[in-house]
């Protein structure tokens, strides 16, 4: 992968990288993934679940190869130690060099800034991802991802229970592990979607994209000295979301460390 060059962001955060162009576009099939069973967890039994984030964009051309990394993690599964849990968060500030990825959001280059700070970075970059909020890397690389997940399941986690009804959300978490105080999050993701870009550095591809977040938002605060945690959330699914396409995912996360203390995902009702 080509050094990304440094061209700015808002006046808050870093800069990014400029991916460099890339020669003889090819098209790319969306991944078919199966919806997801309404209400029934995702995760299995005698599996770690494992939190895997990609900060992606349709208007860098060194994106399309990590997102098809996070679809095989997401369709093959292949540690048999992990439930691999995905999300791909599509960040904004590539949206002003030609293309702008309809699936962008300023809250998800918010969320890859505040890792940054944590892994103490001098700017944001794409593809980059992040494995239980604790280890990054370029997004394409699988050997790292491999690694870092078979580390990141040896954690013991909290239990993570979700039930979900037309749009209500119930979550139950216990047996937290001791941890800072944190925040649970509600990820609303939607499968086999894919775009014609028409414009900017991917112009002429279709490109395909699993576990894209169409909504991330704080649904509580558990304090350190809290072991469990209980709510329910109201879905708001919006008409252009393919409903059997959707999955739920609620995360855990500790307010400094940004480590994942807890995971699991449910179909959407």
């Amino acid at each position: 992968m080509k050094q990304l060059i440094i061209i700015g962001l808002l006046a808050i955060f870093s800069g990014f990288f400029a991916c460099s162009m890339q020669s003889n576009p090819t098209v790319v099939d969306v991944p078919n993934i199966q919806p997801n069973q309404p209400s029934e967890p995702i995760n299995t039994k005698n599996k770690q679940p494992v939190l895997v984030e990609l900060f992606t964009s349709q208007g860098c051309s060194s994106c399309p190869s990590a997102d098809r990394v996070l679809t095989q993690l997401e369709t093959e599964q292949p540690n048999p130690n992990a439930e691999i849990i995905t999300l791909s968060l599509h960040v904004d500030y590539w949206d002003r060099i030609g293309w702008k990825d309809p699936f962008s959001s300023a809250l998800f280059s918010q969320r890859q800034a505040v890792y940054g700070q944590a892994f103490n970075l001098g700017s944001n970059y794409t593809p980059q991802m992040v494995v239980d909020g604790q280890k990054e890397f370029v997004g394409s690389n699988m050997e790292n991802a491999n690694k870092a997940i078979t580390d990141s399941a040896k954690n013991v986690k909290a239990t993570v229970e979700l039930q979900s009804a037309e749009n209500n959300l119930k979550v139950k978490i216990s047996d937290i592990p001791k941890h800072e105080n944190a925040t649970i999050f509600l990820a609303v993701a939607e499968d086999n979607l894919s775009s014609n870009v028409t414009r900017g550095e991917n112009s002429g591809k279709k490109l395909a994209h699993t576990s894209v977040v169409r909504e991330l938002k704080s649904i509580g605060l558990v304090t350190a000295q809290q072991n469990s945690f209980a709510t329910e959330a109201t879905l708001q699914i919006q008409p252009d979301w393919k409903k059997e396409n959707l999955k739920l995912v609620v995360f855990v996360q500790e307010n400094g460390t940004r480590k994942i203390l807890g995971v699991n995902r449910t179909g959407a009702m």
